[in-house]
């Protein structure tokens, strides 16, 4: 359709269509392209990694299509449908273009994810059951545990804001699943795992591009209705914010991941409390903020998913990301950068993946230069490849993959 369309915008039989509204249509698409990039890469500046080049070249057939509608209505001007026709047209071109940037980012895989449906079962948070006295606990959880016949046949969905009493940290709110076997009484001592997003993002992108519903959905089918409980915490407190998971003027993420998140969901979900049943992991920038919890918290979280991260915190160069968050101070980056934790301390408590798309050249060596540095530093650590590149695609087949030695290595299953 989005072909067809081009097509349409393209044809048309008067002379200065073809001579001048065309050309100058490209140009005028190319020239406003060309400062969208110049704005976002080299003035506002809101992402660690530049955007790919094909984006940019999608956006910029967009803006063709869009300025080209004008001249192509014009040309008919007394035929009503010919204009209908160009309009959608030209709206088939735009969607088009919208649909190949989505290919790239794998952000949306249906079109109801991107309309905002979502296939799971949400509950308010005040409907979830209260703690219980007497949970079932034990090593594995799956050995002890026989699945009732009235548990639901599916998890739930709840989302609720974690406050940030010590960081002072404002996040928005948090998505949390609940298996299946949650709703049972007496119910398990759940092991936890929690998730971040990247950036742009929200902790809803793990629900969508993440499918974190249908990956615990299948988890769950396979081991009695169990499952790790996920809290997908907001580490950046906005979708263009990024304060680098450590406490800074940009914002006190650190504390609030390793102290206010924990005691939370301590306080308010059934989990086991023993660390070695928690992981902490993310995609993107929220794998970077994960290795930087195991290295600088191996307390609260000794095992972790990286998921495609950077292997320091960044805002996109080394001089920048001083001046921002460390008031230019290298010393004080030093004490909270994973590589240079993993040179000075011992980790023989910890264990990691580190996932990358096969297709991501840029981020391949560097993931393979944390993973050496945290298997030196005497962490459990895995390297794996995922086909695809730095996209959603590569994110949530990862976790999915992970999910047997996530569960074993918390003590759910042998």
């Amino acid at each position: 359709m989005g072909a067809a369309g081009g097509v349409w915008l393209l044809t048309g039989r008067a002379g200065w269509f073809r001579r001048r509204a065309i050309p100058l249509c490209a140009a005028g698409a190319g020239v406003l392209t060309g400062c969208l990039w110049f704005w976002v890469e080299r003035v506002w500046r809101p992402l660690p990694d530049p955007i790919p080049l094909t984006v940019y070249l999608w956006t910029a057939l967009a803006l063709w299509a869009v300025t080209l509608l004008v001249p192509r209505i014009l040309i008919a001007p007394r035929r009503v449908w010919a204009a209908a026709v160009s309009v959608a047209a030209a709206a088939a071109v735009v969607v088009a273009c919208a649909v190949q940037i989505n290919l790239f980012f794998a952000a949306y895989p249906t079109v109801g994810a991107a309309l905002g449906f979502e296939h799971v079962t949400r509950i308010d948070f005040q409907a979830v059951p209260p703690l219980t006295p007497t949970p079932i606990a034990g090593l594995p959880l799956e050995s002890v545990w026989t699945p009732p016949a009235d548990m639901p046949r599916a998890g739930k969905i709840t989302s609720v804001n974690i406050p940030g009493d010590h960081s002072g940290f404002h996040a928005r709110r948090a998505e949390i699943y609940l298996p299946p076997a949650y709703f049972t009484e007496p119910r398990p001592q759940f092991p936890v795992l929690v998730l971040l997003a990247g950036q742009p993002g929200q902790p809803k992108d793990w629900l969508t591009g993440g499918r974190l519903g249908t990956t615990m959905v299948n988890f769950a089918r396979d081991h009695g209705g169990l499952g790790p409980v996920v809290v997908v915490a907001d580490a950046t407190g906005s979708t263009w914010d990024n304060p680098l998971c450590v406490d800074s003027p940009l914002g006190h993420a650190a504390t609030y991941l390793a102290e206010d998140v924990p005691a939370w969901i301590k306080a308010h979900i059934q989990v086991d409390p023993d660390p070695g049943a928690w992981a902490i992991g993310g995609l993107s920038l929220g794998g970077t903020c994960a290795l930087q919890m195991a290295t600088n918290y191996p307390q609260t979280y000794p095992t972790f998913l990286d998921l495609s991260g950077d292997p320091e915190p960044t805002l996109g160069d080394h001089q920048r990301t001083l001046d921002a968050a460390f008031g230019g101070n290298q010393a004080a980056f030093t004490r909270v950068n994973p590589l240079d934790l993993l040179t000075e301390h011992r980790y023989p408590d910890s264990a990691g993946v580190f996932v990358v798309g096969s297709d991501d050249e840029e981020l391949k060596p560097s993931i393979r230069k944390a993973c050496d540095a945290a298997r030196l530093a005497g962490m459990d650590v895995t390297y794996a490849e995922v086909r695809g590149g730095h996209n959603f695609a590569v994110w949530s087949a990862a976790l999915s993959t992970e999910m047997d030695w996530l569960a074993t290595r918390l003590g759910l299953t042998s």
